[in-house]
């Protein structure tokens, strides 16, 4: 009975999501018309022009799908970096608050410098992909290490008291309690800094040297003000992004079936 239930509310989310996206194209059409502006295109030049990208590539040759690729390596390469620092350091001054006490004074204020505001010293001290990197690297640790941070302290005491009496070693209260706690709260952080990264690879590339990927893709077009095709690139970092989210979510619940909250759409 609940997985038919489950069934029918999926479904309904769908056919509602798919509703909504016809409005939004029906009245971005009818805006499209009203304005009658060659920098408002209509959505069948918009498709025309992905097809365009897709089968012959930008104006120097480029293929879309290569575009695509550049951008997402840069971004796994940031992102992962993110995780592999903010994860550990988040669940080492969790446990040890003193760490942070400590150290507040520098990481805060960092933490509240923009991924773009880096931009003129990566410039200077980073070439290439390390730029590319470095920048996303940035924007995705600080929710990754915020999340993971702050969730330690709520882990349920009464769990911890329990083990605690039956001899459990401190070790093994953060592998078997401690951790296995705070991963909702931790894969929540990434995807709040997988969408962040987006956003910074996007002013990456367009600062960058090299002419490959989405945001570089977007910039030549603006420079030949070239709307359609501008449309094209933001609608596929979005479209990415959805897709890479979505993914996310299904591990989630997967993953966290006896945390409720996470089974929430």
């Amino acid at each position: 009975m609940a997985k038919a239930s489950s069934r029918r509310d999926t479904l309904l989310a769908i056919g509602y999501n798919l509703g909504n996206l016809a409005i939004a194209l029906v009245l971005w059409e009818f805006f499209s018309w009203y304005m009658g502006s060659p920098y408002f295109p209509p959505f069948r030049d918009i498709l025309v022009a992905f097809i365009q990208l897709s089968r012959f590539g930008d104006v120097e040759g480029i293929s879309l799908s290569w575009h695509i690729w550049a951008s997402l390596v840069r971004i796994f390469a940031g992102f992962g970096a993110a995780c592999a620092l903010g994860i550990p350091l988040g669940l080492l001054m969790g446990l040890y608050p003193v760490i942070y006490a400590r150290t507040r004074a520098i990481i805060e204020p960092i933490r509240f410098i923009p991924p773009i505001a880096w931009i003129p010293l990566a410039i200077v001290l980073l070439v290439g992909f390390q730029r590319y990197a470095f920048l996303i690297w940035l924007g995705a640790f600080f929710p990754i290490f915020i999340n993971t941070l702050v969730s330690v302290p709520r882990v349920n005491p009464i769990h911890l008291n329990v083990t605690r009496i039956y001899g459990a070693t401190r070790w093994y209260m953060i592998r078997k309690i401690v951790i296995p706690s705070v991963l909702p709260d931790i894969a929540a952080g990434m995807r709040i800094g997988l969408g962040i990264a987006w956003m910074c690879i996007v002013a990456a590339e367009m600062i960058g040297g090299e002419m490959v990927g989405v945001g570089r893709l977007i910039l030549k077009y603006a420079e030949l003000i070239r709307m359609s095709e501008i449309i094209v690139g933001m609608l596929l970092i979005g479209i990415i992004g959805f897709i890479m989210n979505e993914i996310f979510l299904r591990v989630e619940k997967r993953l966290f079936k006896w945390r409720w909250e996470v089974s929430i759409d």
